[in-house]
């Protein structure tokens, strides 16, 4: 038997800077309610649901229960040819919330894996009414899709694909929405809705006859929290539908009550073709994706196929039992709770208090919708990012807890959050802008 050692080296950390985080480790040890613990017992204010995942707050009773209960009961049931009650109920309670006609429900086990799903399901769907010819996908600058080389493909963070080489063939990308010219921008901006004509000039450049879907955050959260413009959505909608090219909408961050709606569709009035979903589906606890298809996607692929499996693609944890039973208890909560509407009520006062980080030292734009909001930074001269991962720092030291990309703090707390929480995050990330550099 060997002797048991924490010495934090094994663990090989995601999106980390390992060297400096095992050099100074800031460890969380419990959760409940707005609130994270250090293992010396210090309260951490989650100003970001966690990973923009834990809408209902931490721990939440029905959550807990419903997890722990359904491990002694079914642990694991294999997906390929066999099924089981929980995944078929979530399914169905998916479709409810769901824009009308998205009802049929692929599940995965994250958000990466619904993303690659989604693609998936779109050339499947081309082939299966007849234009195979169709296989080019499109993405978005600044978007991210997700870390599978069919999200990285279709994403645009350039950071997350340098290191690996050649991406998925035939992809391109719209021009991204966001206007530094006109930061501080409360909400939508009432200009750019031409950017989505930037499709038509891929359908000129490359031939409408070759591609299609395209994919792009309603509200792009992982690259500094970019709102489209008015219009924008709506416009990239019409045109995706007067060529014959599936709209996806990756709703993992925008979907379960961040904007204050089920879905960013239903918020913005625009129905997609498909919706990849995760995070917010389970309330963190329990590893899910899912994509919610449109019928006449899903029925041109399932109904006019030949006998046997439709679609050759598939995970071991699609509608896994743990995560069947914490998704239903989610949706449980977040109905009982009544807290798509919370956020809704909540997103004037949270506009109010992070557009109050105008004038704090380093600011050079803020960005917000719903309960989500970007703090943008100046950067250090030869040093991008440094100055937010400063403050990520001096925030968490002080009992709050940021997230950063680049040089933006992005925020997106759980639902639960009281106005005076709203306070304590604005204060927080004031007082460390104050005393950095």
């Amino acid at each position: 038997m060997h002797a048991l050692r924490n010495d934090l080296s094994s663990y090989w950390m995601p999106f980390t800077h390992n060297r400096g985080f095992k050099a100074d480790p800031r460890l969380l040890a419990s959760a409940r309610d707005m609130h994270y613990f250090t293992s010396d017992g210090r309260a951490i204010l989650d100003g970001t649901a966690g990973l923009w995942c834990v809408n209902a707050g931490h721990a939440q009773p029905r959550i807990v229960e419903a997890i722990q209960r359904q491990a002694a009961i079914l642990d694991y049931a294999p997906p390929f040819q066999l099924g089981h009650p929980l995944a078929f109920e979530l399914a169905d309670r998916l479709g409810q919330i769901m824009p009308r006609g998205m009802d049929r429900i692929f599940f995965t086990g994250s958000g990466s894996e619904a993303v690659d799903t989604a693609l998936k399901i779109a050339l499947a769907y081309q082939r299966a009414v007849g234009q195979g010819s169709r296989t080019r996908l499109i993405g978005r600058e600044r978007g991210y899709h997700g870390v599978g080389f069919g999200g990285i493909s279709v994403g645009g963070m350039v950071a997350n694909r340098r290191q690996f080489g050649a991406m998925l063939p035939g992809v391109d990308h719209l021009r991204h929405t966001h206007d530094s010219a006109r930061p501080f921008t409360r909400g939508q901006a009432d200009q750019g809705a031409e950017l989505a004509d930037d499709l038509e000039r891929l359908v000129a450049l490359h031939g409408v006859e070759t591609i299609a879907a395209v994919i792009v955050e309603p509200v792009a959260g992982s690259t500094g929290v970019l709102v489209p413009p008015e219009g924008y959505l709506e416009r990239l909608r019409e045109i995706a539908t007067r060529h014959g090219i599936l709209l996806i909408f990756d709703e993992v961050i925008t979907g379960f009550g961040r904007l204050g709606a089920a879905t960013a569709a239903e918020y913005f009035g625009v129905t997609p073709d498909l919706i990849t979903m995760a995070k917010g589906l389970t309330n963190g606890s329990v590893p899910m994706g899912a994509v919610a298809a449109a019928r006449h996607v899903h029925d041109a692929i399932v109904d006019g196929a030949a006998p046997g499996i439709e679609l050759f693609h598939g995970y071991t944890y699609s509608g896994h039992p743990l995560a069947a039973a914490a998704g239903i208890a989610t949706l449980e909560t977040y109905a009982e709770q009544d807290l798509f509407a919370r956020a809704a009520a909540l997103a004037p006062a949270w506009e109010a208090a992070m557009h109050g980080l105008r004038a704090a030292r380093h600011v050079i734009d803020v960005r917000n919708l719903g309960l989500v909001a970007g703090i943008e930074l100046a950067s250090r001269d030869g040093a991008p990012g440094a100055r937010a991962m400063a403050v990520f720092h001096r925030c968490f030291d002080q009992g709050l807890l940021v997230r950063v990309t680049g040089d933006t703090i992005a925020l997106s707390p759980p639902l639960v959050i009281s106005e005076a929480q709203i306070g304590e995050i604005a204060d927080g990330i004031a007082r460390a802008l104050g005393g950095t550099d």
